[in-house]
């Protein structure tokens, strides 16, 4: 039935994705996600060896094969783990980072820095579509970098703004987000580098746990635990009591304009969990993201929302911008709760047109859990046009 409803909602946008649809709800996927799981791994293995490959860690979840400018985007689970875990995937971010800066010598994207009162937030576009940030005490001149994966860039911004780098915040260890965090650290010796130990981020120096607080001039920005894209994922919120603002939500690859990251090191449920500690934050809160992906994530929200007027009208307020490569971020948390559908889970018109139901036991966090799982896998194939 739910099948049913879901066709008929997509009825006008497209038999191939109501035909995308229907097959991940009658788990038409599972055969192909195991094809796509021996060809990963078949594929980084020696010719020589004829021998099944070591299976991979239970923990992490296989993500069908797709081609993409970000490194996360064509992903199984043996390239994740070369990624993440050996010298390979340091030297694949050093390749994207030249190829980044011949592309897009200005950056991939024209940003617009936020300035409040004594406090200044400068995003930074890096890579091919990825967001560094700037935090500023305009009045101690003192700075701090989230996810400074160029340093060549985030340096010529520190050098621009006069300021000194006193703290690296890392939302989580992939090198996309951290791969700079080695230069700026040793090029300015007083910087602290701060992240999850549990996530293996390089060069860390100050470990964070949930909810600690890192206090710099009149910077208080508290750390939230936000496992699940990988097991240590922190996201950080400078509190905007004291200088009169609104709230800043540094959200890595958690949270994105109309998306969220992928499941990489977690479960559905953790990553539900993880999503509804930023739905408890205050609906001004300006949603900074870790990537600029908001075009493809509202065209995918249009899919599984076609009838939703809020998306519609972001999107075409996206579209402007991208037309002149115009950064899209902030939004604000009150923006994503009308249309990014990975925070909607408990909307009625998801659930009827995707959701599984409530669970044996009821459960309704459950019942959610599964239809956030369906939500990531069919946007893991969503190709926007």
């Amino acid at each position: 039935m739910a099948a049913v409803v879901a066709a008929t909602a997509l009825k006008g946008r497209g038999a191939r994705n109501a035909r995308v649809l229907r097959g991940i709800l009658s788990g038409a996927t599972a055969s192909k996600a195991s094809q796509n799981r021996t060809r990963a791994l078949q594929s980084h293995s020696s010719p020589e060896c004829k021998e099944e490959p070591e299976p991979l860690p239970p923990e992490l979840e296989y993500i069908p094969r797709k081609r993409g400018k970000n490194p996360m985007k064509a992903v199984g689970l043996a390239w994740y783990s070369l990624y993440t875990r050996t010298w390979l995937g340091y030297l694949f971010y050093r390749q994207q980072l030249r190829r980044a800066r011949n592309r897009y010598p200005k950056g991939h994207s024209r940003t617009q820095p936020r300035l409040f009162n004594g406090v200044k937030v400068l995003p930074i576009p890096v890579l091919s579509d990825n967001y560094s940030y700037l935090i500023i005490d305009t009045q101690a001149r003192l700075a701090v970098a989230v996810d400074p994966s160029d340093p060549q860039a985030v340096q010529a911004s520190i050098e621009k703004e006069g300021v000194s780098l006193v703290a690296i915040l890392c939302t989580h260890k992939h090198w996309d987000h951290s791969g700079g965090n080695r230069d700026l650290s040793r090029r300015h010796q007083d910087c602290r580098v701060y992240g999850n130990p549990q996530d293996g981020i390089p060069h860390l120096t100050h470990p964070l746990c949930h909810q600690d607080v890192v206090s710099i001039g009149r910077l208080q920005i508290q750390a939230l635990a936000t496992p699940g894209h990988t097991q240590g994922h922190l996201v950080y919120l400078l509190d905007g009591e004291p200088y009169k603002g609104p709230s800043c939500l540094f959200s890595g690859d958690l949270l994105f304009l109309s998306g969220c990251g992928r499941t990489f090191e977690g479960t559905a449920e953790t990553m539900l969990s993880s999503l509804d500690t930023v739905l408890g934050l205050g609906d001004d809160t300006l949603l900074w993201p870790g990537h600029e992906y908001a075009e493809e994530n509202l065209g995918f929200a249009g899919v599984v929302e076609p009838e939703n007027l809020a998306r519609e009208r972001k999107m075409q307020w996206v579209q402007r911008q991208r037309m002149e490569r115009r950064s899209t971020c902030p939004s604000t948390l009150g923006e994503e709760r009308s249309y990014n559908p990975f925070l909607r889970t408990h909307c009625l018109g998801l659930q009827e047109a995707l959701g599984p139901g409530p669970g044996p036991t009821g459960d309704q966090d459950y019942s959610r859990a599964q239809l956030l799982e369906k939500l990531r896998r069919l946007k893991d194939l969503h190709k926007s046009k």
